[in-house]
């Protein structure tokens, strides 16, 4: 039999609460990735520009040039020397009884360094002093025998020839006992040598030889060494042509030199300018290069032998020049050249002359003028003819877009509702 219209009623109703319940799902789906792509779009889009299209001018800082005086100077890889390099060698054999210093620590001229073993020394001291003992009791037996004989002459009781035997070996002992005290004073010479101290002042080094070591008899092991650092000497060379070309009348004078400065490793500058103190006499004739020394005061040994340094020869002034940063300066096929900020705020190239550097800047020695500015940053985007608006180092850029002076600034933008 059929079902009665009331029994079959809820199911649709179920149904169609569900099929509303989907679509309405549907629609926020819908709307919410309308909203989305709308924002997304909005971030994208890139902001308007100036009015009228014009690119605003470039903010640039500008140097503005002033002549300047500067040292003229030569450069060179140098190498650090302490100023005594002395080798501590044994001057007695025997047997190293102890070390009594640190190694590598600093010490004084004079200083204990070693003991050799004194015992056998002091056996020869004490045998030195019996042979001179025994030389000049001879001596005096032979100058007795020498008195008693010129008697004997005189009364002509012997001859000419017994006499003249006995003054011969009188001198002969009076020469042993010489002998006898040469040696003594060597015995205790090499006594006093089984103490080795520090030749000179300075840092020690390490013991080659360690305790119990049978040294060579008659000395020279090698023990140690100690190089003094305060002052430390700097060995370099320079070529004969550079160091003419920097020097004020194109020739080497060493009395010209007005010091020396040196580049530490890490590029820091030494702190205390040095004096030359050397400059070889003839150049170099393999390398065509002239040797040269510098000698600095070290006294918190800041420098240490063997290192690699460069050193700056001071070799005289020039006056009239410019200094510009060495980031402004760039390298063409046709030379250096730096961007400069014309009378129209726009970006001309001019070619320049450098020098040497000084610090972070290079010497510029023709190519620029008194009053030209040049430009010190945004170098990659201040090509040739490029607007810009430059300001002094330090200042504010100037403002992209601006209005120019005599017009009036644009209206703000009323807000939307």
């Amino acid at each position: 039999m059929p079902q009665a219209p009331s029994e079959i009623q809820p199911p649709e109703i179920t149904v169609t609460v569900r099929s509303a319940t989907r679509l309405a799902g549907l629609g926020l789906s819908t709307l919410s990735a309308t909203l989305l792509l709308a924002a997304c779009s909005s971030k994208e889009q890139p902001p308007a520009g100036p009015p009228g299209g014009a690119m605003p001018p470039l903010p640039v800082t500008a140097l503005e040039m002033q002549p300047t005086r500067v040292e003229t100077s030569v450069e060179a890889v140098a190498q650090t020397e302490g100023a005594r390099e002395v080798e501590v060698r044994a001057r007695v054999g025997g047997i190293l009884e102890k070390r009594v210093f640190d190694e590598g620590s600093p010490v004084k001229a004079g200083q204990a360094l070693y003991q050799i073993d004194r015992a056998p020394l002091e056996t020869a001291v004490a045998q030195a002093k019996a042979q001179l003992a025994e030389a000049r009791a001879r001596v005096e037996q032979t100058q007795r025998e020498a008195a008693r004989l010129k008697g004997l002459l005189a009364q002509q009781a012997i001859s000419q020839r017994e006499y003249d035997t006995a003054s011969s070996d009188n001198s002969v002992a009076v020469a042993t006992v010489q002998a006898a005290q040469a040696a003594l004073r060597q015995a205790e010479l090499n006594l006093s040598y089984a103490t080795v101290t520090a030749p000179v002042g300075g840092i020690s080094g390490r013991s080659v030889v360690s305790e119990g070591t049978l040294l060579a008899t008659g000395g020279g092991t090698l023990l140690t060494t100690v190089v003094q650092v305060n002052p430390m000497w700097v060995r370099f060379s320079i070529p004969e042509a550079e160091l003419s070309a920097a020097m004020p009348e194109g020739r080497f004078k060493p009395q010209a030199i007005r010091g020396v400065e040196l580049v530490l490793p890490d590029g820091s500058s030494y702190p205390v300018r040095g004096k030359l103190n050397f400059a070889a006499s003839q150049i170099d004739p393999k390398l065509g290069t002239l040797q040269l020394r510098g000698e600095f005061a070290n006294p918190e040994g800041r420098l240490l032998p063997g290192q690699f340094v460069r050193a700056r020869l001071i070799t005289g002034e020039r006056s009239g020049v410019f200094k510009v940063p060495q980031a402004a300066v760039m390298q063409t096929e046709k030379g250096p050249i730096v961007m400069t900020v014309d009378a129209d705020n726009k970006v001309a190239p001019r070619p320049v002359k450098t020098g040497q550097w000084s610090g972070p800047d290079w010497i510029i020695l023709g190519g620029l003028q008194a009053g030209d500015k040049v430009i010190v940053d945004n170098l990659m985007k201040a090509r040739p003819g490029t607007t810009v608006a430059p300001h002094a180092p330090g200042q504010g850029p100037g403002a992209p877009g601006a209005a120019k002076p005599g017009t009036a600034p644009a209206a703000a933008p009323a807000a939307k509702g």
